[in-house]
């Protein structure tokens, strides 16, 4: 039994055109105008709707410790926002090799309704850790997390220098957490010192400067070990132009944002404390100006994909210990549901990106960078049968109520969307119908990617 996509709109990262899709058996096997089926098959009318390929998160932190949406409730909110991949990053733990790690991520993830990858976080530079990058893309993982925060996790520049040198060796991706973490700990020591506690001063203790810093000098690396350095959520205009100064050089870079960084700004950090500790991020949320920085970065293809950082950090005895003392709240903010929509109202509705543009950085370019095109991120025939069916022409607004994720609360409560989410389809088979997830725990299956090398990324970006 196939699926046949009826009279809808496709678009892809370089086109826009109206033509019906057939999927056979997981797979796009025919795109022409006027495909019918027998009475066996499964008709959509998408008649003045766009299809879309499904999504790709290339960031998303379920089933971490402390946090509430694991991988089946993580990821049935994932597919209600039409994404039907994710590549989520682990959770190191020390007592083990991160090897040994991966296999018991790839254990929590069995619940998962979409498809999904990982990223393997390392925090620590040795013979052994050396060794073990070399052997990760056997186990179908092809890019690695290094944060220059954070002082359980964070590595030194000689650190960085050997991993991104064992990386590029084996074919994996470097991604990295760009932020002055030394820097950082003083501004913070400094600020609590004078009583600045207030949620605002997590933004004020991790300005533009030390993520601008970080990036340059993450990117000088790179330069020096021709490592394909992937840098996670930009925020910044001063970050950008060090982004793009390496890349005018020839810097084997690709740049990532997030949706928070797009709509959301500090003066959110400057509410009543216990409204604004739900928005502590690292990094922190940045200015108006910033904003429009990034939109055009994402116009001009300096920046390549979106990313949600989906983190659902409770409220209760989470967030909440933020009120008094900002150090104390967790980093991160939910939200993987709310991207494209987000993305289809403030990007192309306001005329900032085009509809090819919001495909192209979350679905093509996410598939290209971490080896899974053209199975992924395209509707080429022959491509999995991950689909989105958009309605253009309704309107919602977000609200805690109406959302997927296990959070007591929503970042973008109370702001309009344009579009609805009328299909989703995984590998052929409908996971959403009509805005509810019909999808089933365990029907999402782990991704093994392939290397990335520079003949595969001849044209592609």
């Amino acid at each position: 039994m196939a699926t046949i996509i009826q009279n809808g709109i496709i678009v892809t990262a370089s086109e826009t055109f109206q033509a019906d899709i057939k999927i056979d058996n997981g797979k796009i096997n025919m795109i022409s105008n006027q495909i019918t089926g027998s009475n066996e098959d499964t008709i959509l009318d998408a008649t003045n709707k766009y299809v879309l390929p499904g999504l790709i998160d290339p960031h998303t932190h379920l089933g971490i410790k402390g946090t509430l949406d694991a991988f089946e409730t993580g990821t049935r909110a994932a597919a209600a926002g039409g994404i039907t991949t994710i590549i989520n990053y682990t959770d190191p733990d020390n007592s083990q090799t991160f090897l040994e790690d991966l296999t018991e991520w790839k254990e929590k993830a069995q619940n998962a309704l979409i498809d999904y990858g990982f990223h393997s976080i390392i925090n620590k530079c040795d013979k052994d850790v050396l060794e073990q990058i070399s052997k990760l893309p056997d186990e179908g993982v092809t890019s690695i997390k290094l944060f220059m925060a954070y002082k359980e996790n964070m590595v030194n520049d000689e650190e960085l220098y050997l991993l991104m040198k064992a990386a590029k060796k084996a074919g994996v991706v470097t991604n990295i957490h760009a932020e002055n973490g030394s820097v950082i700990d003083c501004l913070i020591e400094e600020a609590l010192s004078s009583n600045n506690t207030k949620p605002i001063y997590h933004a004020y203790t991790r300005p533009p400067a030390t993520e601008a810093e970080a990036t340059a000098r993450a990117l000088r690396i790179a330069e020096i070990t021709g490592a394909p350095a992937y840098i996670v959520h930009i925020t910044c205009e001063e970050a950008l132009k060090e982004f793009v100064r390496a890349k005018e050089k020839g810097v084997n870079a690709f740049g990532e944002t997030c949706p928070q960084y797009l709509v959301l700004n500090e003066e959110y950090l400057k509410q009543e404390e216990k409204e604004a500790v739900k928005y502590i991020c690292s990094p922190p949320l940045r200015t108006n100006k910033d904003q429009e920085a990034l939109w055009h970065n994402i116009k001009s293809g300096s920046i390549s994909t979106i990313g949600s950082d989906h983190a659902s950090h409770p409220y209760v005895n989470g967030k909440e210990n933020g009120i008094n003392n900002f150090t104390k709240a967790p980093n991160g903010l939910p939200g993987i549901e709310s991207t494209l929509l987000l993305l289809y109202k403030y990007g192309v509705c306001e005329g900032k990106i085009s509809m090819s543009k919001l495909v192209e950085i979350t679905s093509q370019n996410p598939a290209k960078i971490f080896g899974l095109y053209p199975q992924k991120g395209s509707l080429n025939v022959g491509s999995d049968g991950d689909v989105v069916i958009l309605d253009p022409n309704k309107s919602s607004i977000i609200t805690k109520a109406s959302q997927k994720q296990s959070t007591e609360y929503n970042v973008y409560e109370g702001m309009e969307v344009q579009g609805s989410i009328e299909y989703v389809l995984s590998r052929g088979k409908v996971i959403v119908k009509d805005n509810k997830v019909v999808g089933e725990p365990g029907s999402g299956k782990f991704l093994y990617r392939n290397k990335f090398t520079e003949q595969s990324q001849e044209g592609r970006l």
